[in-house]
């Protein structure tokens, strides 16, 4: 790896795969190329993807040598890898932007500063968030009347009225004062993606393919953006991923395009009796369950862990939420930008006088790629030892260890990305010429792509294929 880097890639690579129980790679086999700044962050994100990126590499090559008895070499290149991390930003459709579209609920998901000089992030983005945070706090649907009602409120008072209400809202806080926190404390205890043996079964040999994770079967019940970026990276090295999502839940067209490429997409209303059953029946034949519901929600329809790995000794439950698996605070809805607040990476990067987020969505796409690192440990270990597995990511948990780097970078410092030519990938789909950043890691013998081209939400049925 190379030396000109902002951080020791080596040894933060090293440092990860041995707090996850992976082995080191032999010597020469994982290649970290360039340095941060990319964006305009303080903190060294393109390298801590580009880390994460080398590491998912290790974790396939594991799996590639259970299935062949070779290994290939990994590359990983910091300016793609930072890249990945605002991919949705510059895709294109028919060569124009597709840029998020603007609606009701983007006032509210900004940071507002309230009564004791404490300022909170709040969000809004879909529009039962916005109109339930304007009841709570007691304001009208402008910017303007957000930041009046906000001003009246004390900050802990007001985070602790939005969960209580079911809203979204962290007061921003400083890395040490959130570790003080006693959700802070409860996510020191384990690692930035969680992977734990949940029941014994038979071992699960990889199926027949020609790449490292063909044949294997991944429901993907996740949106915006950790979970389903989880499943596209799976995609990326062929497994066959079918995304399930309700016809009732809101969406933001742009990133499911940015985020389902790879992917097959069906609809199916768990609120309807066929159709969660349709679900069980494609729950049986999944390897991998990935899921970002709100705590409970699928438990009260029968599809929590304990209910599918009881149906199907084997499976690898996945999950994906902001605040971790652990603590009092492991039931609260939240985003990229309350993951940036909670944890430190906002103060860090604007100060405590104005929190600024960090110009790139790297608490989702890192928890997205830690993700797919646990889900490719389980499948190893039920390849190798058997039993059903549970693996649990979030924002959180990425947040605190993207702030344990520290912010070596200056923002002023920020090179960009240059010519983008060489990042995209170009597909026809049935809604245009799209154009996305190809996946950012490389392999030398099974090149990481997708085999199919994003489609919109319920373009096909639901069943494998």
């Amino acid at each position: 790896m190379t030396a000109e880097t902002v951080v020791d890639t080596r040894a933060l690579l090293s440092e990860l795969l041995a707090s996850l129980g992976l082995s080191e790679p032999p010597p020469g086999e994982v290649t970290i190329s360039g340095r941060d700044p990319i964006w305009g962050a303080k903190y060294p994100i393109g390298e801590a993807a580009a880390v994460l990126l080398a590491a998912i590499g290790v974790a396939v090559n594991d799996l590639w040598e259970l299935r062949t008895g070779r290994r290939q070499r990994v590359q990983v290149d910091v300016r793609r890898a930072a890249a990945s991390l605002r991919g949705h930003w510059f895709q294109l459709l028919d060569g124009e932007e597709t840029p998020r579209e603007d609606h009701l609920g983007l006032v509210y998901s900004d940071r507002y500063r309230c009564r004791d000089g404490r300022w909170i992030q709040l969000h809004g983005g879909f529009p039962h968030l916005g109109e339930g945070t304007s009841r709570v706090i007691g304001s009208e649907h402008t910017q303007e009347s957000i930041a009046a009602a906000v001003a009246t409120w004390d900050s802990f008072e007001l985070e602790e009225a939005l969960a209580a209400a079911g809203m979204c809202g962290v007061v921003c806080r400083t890395g040490e004062e959130w570790r003080e926190t006693e959700q802070g404390k409860a996510l020191l205890k384990i690692p930035p993606v969680l992977v734990e043996k949940i029941g014994e079964s038979e071992p699960v040999p990889l199926p027949p393919g020609d790449r490292p994770l063909a044949g294997l079967k991944v429901l993907d019940l996740t949106r915006v953006l950790a979970g389903p970026a989880s499943a596209r990276t799976l995609a990326e090295h062929g497994a066959e991923v079918l995304h399930i999502t309700s016809p009732n839940l809101p969406s933001v067209p742009p990133y499911v395009l940015a985020t389902n490429p790879g992917k097959r997409s069906a609809y199916l209303n768990l609120d309807s009796p066929d159709d969660a059953d349709q679900l069980l029946g494609l729950a049986s034949d999944a390897d991998l369950f990935v899921q970002g519901y709100r705590a409970g929600a699928l438990e009260r329809r029968g599809f929590g862990v304990e209910d599918l790995t009881r149906r199907h000794p084997g499976l690898i439950y996945v999950s994906v939420n902001c605040y971790g698996p652990v603590g009092p605070w492991r039931d609260r809805p939240g985003w990229e930008q309350l993951g940036q607040s909670a944890t430190g990476l906002a103060i860090g990067q604007g100060g405590a006088e104005h929190p600024t987020l960090m110009p790139a969505q790297a608490c989702d796409y890192g928890t997205g790629y830690f993700t797919a690192l646990g889900a490719l440990i389980a499948l190893g270990r039920r390849a190798r030892e058997g039993g059903s597995y549970r693996v649990h990511a979030s924002l959180c948990q990425t947040g605190m260890w993207l702030e344990r780097l520290g912010m070596p970078c200056d923002p002023e410092d920020a090179v960009g990305l240059g010519d983008l030519s060489d990042l995209y990938v170009h597909y026809d789909t049935t809604v245009g010429r799209l154009s996305q950043f190809a996946p950012a890691l490389e392999l030398s013998e099974t090149p990481p792509h997708w085999a199919r081209p994003a489609v919109p939400l319920g373009t096909h049925p639901a069943s494998w294929e």
